[in-house]
């Protein structure tokens, strides 16, 4: 079953007429937002980890004979951790372009919204 269009029902420049739709909550900002979980991010370093798991299969896990590509995966590793710290920091001073939850709270509760309009 086809959804009716909006267009003709929404007030517009051509359409003199009041909008049909009515909104079913005021049109205001709550006082607090909701907690969001975060997204996970990628998996880094999986190349790197494959070619260490692959070289120990091939030496019978001993670690003297891959000491290259146990040391290329701690470097990624630690680079990948250091780049996680880095966005970590630049979310929590909003260089990210958005707010966490917790500092958006946090400003809604020192402006809350009016529950009356006088």
């Amino acid at each position: 079953m086809a959804t009716p269009s909006l267009r003709g029902r929404l007030a517009r420049f051509g359409n003199p007429r009041k909008p049909i739709l009515k909104p079913n909550k005021p049109l205001i900002l709550a006082n607090h937002v909701g907690e969001r979980r975060r997204e996970k991010g990628e998996a880094t370093c999986i190349t790197e980890m494959s070619v260490m798991m692959a070289c120990w299969k091939q030496n019978e896990f001993r670690d003297e004979a891959c000491k290259k590509e146990i040391q290329d995966f701690f470097d990624c590793a630690s680079r990948a951790e250091a780049a996680r710290k880095v966005r970590s920091i630049q979310e929590d001073l909003g260089e990210l372009g958005s707010l966490p939850p917790k500092k958006l709270n946090k400003l809604l509760c020192m402006f809350p919204n009016k529950t009356h309009v006088s």
